[in-house]
């Protein structure tokens, strides 16, 4: 809007988006965004709009566009149902740190405190899932707080936002020129403040980590916020410095790297990576929440046995888990980028044997494998997994839902290059994620497929999401391991509760016949060579399929899960997270 021009608040609010850069916007109308659905048909040309099946998943699918592209998702709900259910895709984005702009409609500002049909106090009920939200008042406020929202979603620690929009402001007439300059291409993220610390900090963890005898990086999902993979790699080398990730880093060092150890960890953590952070006498978290999960309860590395630097974009997680650590805060990229100068200037850190060290430990961890026999029609995820890397190959997208896929996923999947190519929710780990992620995924990188790892418990919180994936005719190969059950908590109540199992065992689902019915291709896997043949047709169709594989409970085989094999072998009670 260069000229003066008398508009509607939603085509204000609409125009404000574009110039943004707002490309993408996830969403389902309601009552109560009539007017914006109209203000969207005229900007077509403009913003794409994805018409969802369900509120919570435009908020996964716009949490999964975000994480894919390094921009701010979008997503627009209606008053009442819509606002709520879009509250659970929020809850998992805020944990995780992932920025992202509702727009949630409401109803006429007359109209409250009637008890109107949807209404609801918004700003309440967005409190615990975002980390700023306002309602808007008056049109001619919408450029500016479209603009101050997008800063809040980006700046320091990043998080949803919400915008709250009455029907009568998205109605109502204003005169609109120029919109504000601090508008302009702000969604794309690349004018996100990035702080540094201080010089004497710099030099005091360069000389700790320059005098380490058993040092280690424990990488996070800041890495990928900040696009710091070359800082990371680059620090690494000059410190011969191995790197373990979290599950949310994973992907922030080539795991193929003779630095990678893995992910750490109670959740998909290999053994010797965990081993390693015992015994390491230097230990510099990134970007990581350094949770219990994260840490293998406080055990890798130990608190008061290591020296611990920790490095986060947010002053209230830098050391809050490990107390006496010394504390970095400020951004990742730049960070790692300025110690990593200052440990090559210091002439670096020689190790001339880490890096056989770390080849040797991933080699037995290969060798010490186990090899069960299993049932006619039953595979083990780990294999499937490895058959899909094997037909794909390195250059996709790959999401895991909670459960059986996300250990699996962890330790059994290897990024070949450093990058954000792997999501998993770790922040709330909500199942019934990884089906409509998949449209976020594919929409925010079209040049790579996407391979969905999901389980029939998610299946069926989210499964009818599959005709979105085939009305937009989108590369997505899913992969259910099913073991009819909810296995996790089973595997829990098998451990912890004396194999007194109690609502884990929901009657089936066929899934592919499902599928077929929402217009994607569904087939039951039940040989190597099934998958095999499968995953070949996937690679050379670029059609939408999903495959159905029988796997072990985790009873009768074990995830890659520590805290669970340390159950089994010496007792001990269920882990706190």
């Amino acid at each position: 809007m260069q000229e003066e021009q008398v508009v509607r608040g939603a085509d204000v609010l609409v125009t404000s988006l574009v110039e943004a850069g707002v490309e993408v916007l996830f969403g389902l109308p309601g009552d109560t965004g009539v007017v914006l659905y109209d203000a969207l048909h005229g900007r077509r040309d403009g913003i794409r709009h994805v018409l969802t099946r369900d509120e919570r998943h435009a908020s996964i699918m716009a949490d999964a566009y975000a994480r894919t592209t390094n921009r701010v998702g979008v997503l627009e709900v209606s008053s009442g149902g819509g606002c709520t259910y879009a509250v659970g895709g929020l809850g998992e984005a805020y944990s995780s740190a992932i920025p992202l702009l509702l727009l949630s409609s409401d109803i006429h500002s007359a109209s409250r405190g009637s008890g109107a049909l949807t209404e609801i106090d918004q700003l309440s009920l967005f409190a615990a899932v975002t980390k700023w939200r306002v309602s808007v008042e008056r049109a001619g406020d919408i450029p500016g707080l479209v603009a101050e929202a997008l800063s809040h979603a980006l700046t320091g620690r990043p998080g949803p936002v919400a915008l709250v929009l009455p029907e009568d402001v998205l109605d109502e007439e204003v005169v609109v020129g120029k919109l504000p300059a601090e508008l302009t291409g702000l969604a794309a993220g690349d004018l996100r403040p990035r702080p540094t610390v201080g010089a004497a900090e710099l030099d005091a963890t360069a000389e700790l980590l320059l005098a380490a005898q058993r040092p280690a990086i424990v990488a996070g999902s800041g890495v990928h916020h900040s696009s710091a993979w070359a800082e990371l790699g680059q620090l690494a080398e000059a410190a011969a410095c191995p790197v373990a990730t979290t599950i949310h880093g994973k992907g922030a060092i080539a795991e193929t790297s003779d630095l990678s150890l893995g992910v750490a960890g109670n959740n998909g953590g290999r053994p010797y990576v965990n081993e390693y952070l015992a015994t390491a006498d230097t230990v510099l978290f990134v970007g990581t929440r350094a949770n219990a999960t994260d840490t293998n309860s406080y055990t890798t590395p130990a608190r008061g046995e290591a020296n611990i630097v920790h490095l986060d974009i947010d002053p209230r997680r830098a050391g809050a888990n490990y107390p006496g650590s010394r504390r970095l805060v400020g951004d990742a990229a730049v960070v790692l980028g300025e110690l990593g100068e200052r440990v090559r200037n210091a002439g670096g850190r020689t190790d001339a044997d880490v890096r056989r060290r770390v080849a040797d430990d991933r080699a037995a961890w290969r060798a010490e494998e186990e090899r069960p026999e299993l049932p006619s029609g039953q595979l083990l995820p780990r294999d499937v997994i490895r058959a899909v890397a094997d037909v794909l190959g390195d250059a996709v997208t790959v999401l895991a839902d909670p459960g059986t896929p996300t250990p699996n996923v962890a330790s059994y999947w290897e990024c070949h290059t450093a990058g954000r190519t792997v999501l998993v929710p770790r922040g709330h780990g909500p199942m019934g994620w990884a089906v409509p992620a998949t449209v976020g995924a594919a929409l925010g990188e079209p040049r790579r497929p996407v391979v969905a790892f999901t389980a029939d418990g998610s299946f069926a919180m989210a499964g009818l999401e599959l005709e979105t994936i085939a009305r937009l005719a989108l590369p997505v190969c899913f992969v259910q391991f099913t073991n009819d059950s909810l296995g996790w908590i089973k595997m829990l109540q098998h451990l912890y509760s004396g194999q007194r199992y109690f609502s884990v065992d929901p009657g089936p689902i066929d899934a592919p016949a499902v599928a077929d019915a929402c217009g994607v291709e569904g087939r039951r896997v039940t040989t190597a060579t099934e998958l095999e043949d499968a995953l070949e047709r996937f690679a050379q169709a670029r059609a939408p399929i999903y495959l159905d594989v029988q796997v072990p409970h985790m009873i009768d085989h074990l995830p890659p899960v520590p805290f669970w094999r340390q159950a089994i072998e010496r007792g001990g009670g269920r882990p706190v997270y």
